[in-house]
């Protein structure tokens, strides 16, 4: 069966409102069936819970609180490099944005300015540039953390659909991270702009940042944007930058000539928040 046949069904599927209803049972109180709720889900998807900063079930009170549960301090080490990975996952796609176009799976790729909601001035910054995109599995740790320092200017809302975003999906769908709801966080760092985007997905009740709080829902149906000229908010490499309430992909764009891949970064490779991911 061929990759875009077998993703046909999602696009028949009531996505949003699978989504709501996923959003409103992660975020219930449920006692008991709460905690039997994240015992089976840490079976079936075999998370390492001794990593967490609290390993026992027990002690979220809703799965979105097990969910973008908090590691220990000692369980991740920030490399020595220019540019450390911001989250633990799996790298989806890697290498140079050729012109505007970011490679999403082999035949499909998508424009920087589609995946920045329109905006071409901003979109121009990275012509030519290097990207990343990095997908998180249900088993993963879903904080996303900074890959250097850099001073907030920027948030953009984009709306749009809320296809799943695994493997089989972005090959199966064009333009999948360009077409689904999306939060573009713009920074200035000490080598020049570079943007996170954290991309929802169906299931992904929310995602929330550090500096905002949570971004979705509301989903007015329109592009929303916050501006931080005003304001000095610098997130140093490593700290928190944001999360998933239930999972997704993060991908990010750097300036030509601003950023070198370990020559180990390829498709398919797991990675680890912390690691290095190439230098200045």
């Amino acid at each position: 069966m061929s990759d875009r046949l077998a993703v046909l069904p999602q696009y028949l599927l009531p996505k949003h409102a699978l989504t709501r209803l996923a959003g409103n049972l992660a975020d219930a109180r449920a006692g008991r069936l709460t905690t039997l709720a994240i015992r089976w889900f840490i079976r079936r998807y075999g998370v390492d819970m001794a990593e967490a900063a609290n390993p026992d079930p027990a002690a979220y009170a809703s799965f979105n609180d097990f969910f973008t549960r908090p590691l220990r301090d000692d369980a991740r080490t920030l490399a020595e490099a220019g540019f450390i990975c911001p989250v633990d996952g799996a790298i989806s796609q890697c290498g140079a944005i050729d012109g505007d176009q970011v490679l999403q799976a082999k035949g499909h790729g998508y424009s920087t300015t589609a995946l920045l909601g329109g905006d071409a001035e901003l979109a121009e910054r990275f012509r030519g540039g290097r990207f990343a995109t990095l997908y998180l599995s249900p088993r993963d740790y879903h904080r996303v953390h900074m890959p250097c320092a850099g001073r907030l200017k920027r948030m953009i809302h984009v709306p749009g659909t809320l296809f799943s975003v695994n493997p089989l999906t972005a090959r199966g769908i064009p333009g999948l991270f360009a077409r689904n709801e999306r939060v573009v966080c713009i920074f200035e760092g000490e080598s020049g702009p570079f943007v996170m985007v954290l991309v929802g997905a169906t299931i992904v009740g929310s995602m929330a940042t550090v500096w905002h709080g949570i971004v979705n829902p509301p989903r007015p149906g329109q592009l929303r944007e916050w501006r931080y000229d005003d304001e000095t908010r610098v997130l140093e490499r490593g700290e928190e930058m944001g999360r998933f309430r239930l999972g997704s992909t993060v991908v990010m764009l750097f300036p030509r000539d601003r950023l070198a891949f370990p020559p180990d970064w390829h498709p398919g490779r797991p990675v680890r928040m912390g690691e290095a991911m190439g230098a200045a």
